[in-house]
């Protein structure tokens, strides 16, 4: 009782402090409300951590933290003495994607045998629905080409961990999850290029080989390497530390991103997270009736729904750094990354409470 307290006291605390900024908004000293927003949403962190419920939002709303740093201090996160941060993107993706390697094993991949019919589906729906549905957004957006572009790259890109995290609280099909985002991850090197070169060829130049080759990079070599690292060393620390480490790269990448883009997200910021959120709606709400349109049960449709509106940000920024685009190309994924991380953990929740029936018939493969 007395823990459920002082977390109810930091959310009055995180209250008191959204009425401060909310008048510094009003009085015009929008611009003096940095320190305000930072504190909010920490202490709002500490606040939801006390609650089961709400446990699932400290992630993100740590993140919104990191993003309001960036917008109002952004010299903090663009440069430390002559050295670019963003640098650190592509090691911080590798090194999420070797984390996602040593939770990988032969056994992973089985489902893909026992149940064929779910993956593909599943990967089917994500490689037509996210591009397809960011392509369009990006036609009708009128942004400049390389932001357009932004767009149609995160629906381009694979499903993430956070996926695998949000179906696991939906009672969704965990292993159907794992094993989508595992097929479609390892798909990436070839098919997101080709589908970026299809589809955003209009928007900014495109080179297949040279894409492919840096996903490669940043995707089969570390989670190849995390692979055989956990087939050689099977640490349970490792197991424990890699989420940590994952989600804290994640933040960090998102952070440096918004610093970078800073002038642009000012710019067309409300319009950008309108039309990614649109993005992210459509996924959900598009996949689950691919799902349901092949008659696959509630809990695989679920899975799909989640695999389809959430995906992997930090792996599309990545994309961005690499082709030198991270400042335009890439805040649509820094955007997308925090939004998908709300509206995902509001349907996992709403999922949670309506567990699937147990004994809904499952077609035959």
């Amino acid at each position: 009782m007395k823990k459920v307290t002082i977390y109810s006291v930091f959310l009055g605390i995180a209250a008191l402090l959204f009425l401060a900024i909310v008048v510094l908004i009003v009085s015009g000293n929008i611009d003096r409300a940095g320190i305000a927003f930072l504190a909010f949403f920490a202490v709002l962190a500490l606040g939801f951590s006390g609650y089961k419920g709400l446990n699932g939002l400290v992630f993100t709303t740590m993140i919104f933290a990191g993003v309001s740093a960036a917008l109002y201090y952004p010299h903090l996160f663009t440069e430390i003495n002559g050295f670019k941060l963003t640098v650190l993107i592509i090691p911080l993706i590798q090194i999420i994607m070797f984390g996602m390697g040593t939770q990988m094993g032969i056994k992973d991949f089985a489902a893909v045998f026992k149940t064929p019919r779910g993956v593909f589906i599943g990967v089917a729906a994500q490689l037509l629905i996210m591009p397809l549905v960011g392509f369009a957004l990006a036609k009708t957006s009128n942004f400049p080409p390389e932001i357009a572009a932004g767009i149609v790259l995160i629906g381009c890109s694979p499903s993430g961990v956070a996926s695998n995290v949000m179906a696991y609280l939906a009672n969704a099909n965990l292993a159907l999850s794992i094993t989508i985002t595992s097929i479609a991850t390892l798909l990436a090197p070839f098919l997101t290029p080709l589908l970026m070169k299809l589809l955003a060829g209009e928007f900014v130049e495109i080179n297949v080989l040279d894409m492919m080759w840096s996903i490669t990079k940043m995707i089969i070599i570390p989670i190849g390497a995390g692979l055989l690292f956990n087939r050689l060393f099977k640490t349970k620390w490792l197991d424990r530390a890699m989420p940590v480490v994952s989600m804290l790269a994640i933040g960090i990448i998102i952070t440096i991103i918004t610093a970078a883009g800073r002038d642009s997200l000012l710019d067309i910021g409300g319009i950008l997270m309108l039309l990614v959120l649109i993005h992210n709606l459509f996924g959900y709400s598009l996949g689950y009736g691919f799902a349901k349109l092949f008659k696959m049960p509630e809990q695989d449709a679920r899975t799909i729904a989640i695999e389809v509106g959430m995906q992997n940000g930090g792996l599309a920024s990545g994309i961005a750094n690499s082709l030198g685009k991270i400042a335009t190309m890439g805040l649509a994924p820094a955007v997308f990354g925090p939004l998908m991380n709300i509206t995902g953990s509001i349907l996992a929740s709403y999922w949670h409470k309506r567990p699937p029936k147990t004994k809904e018939a499952i077609p035959k493969n």
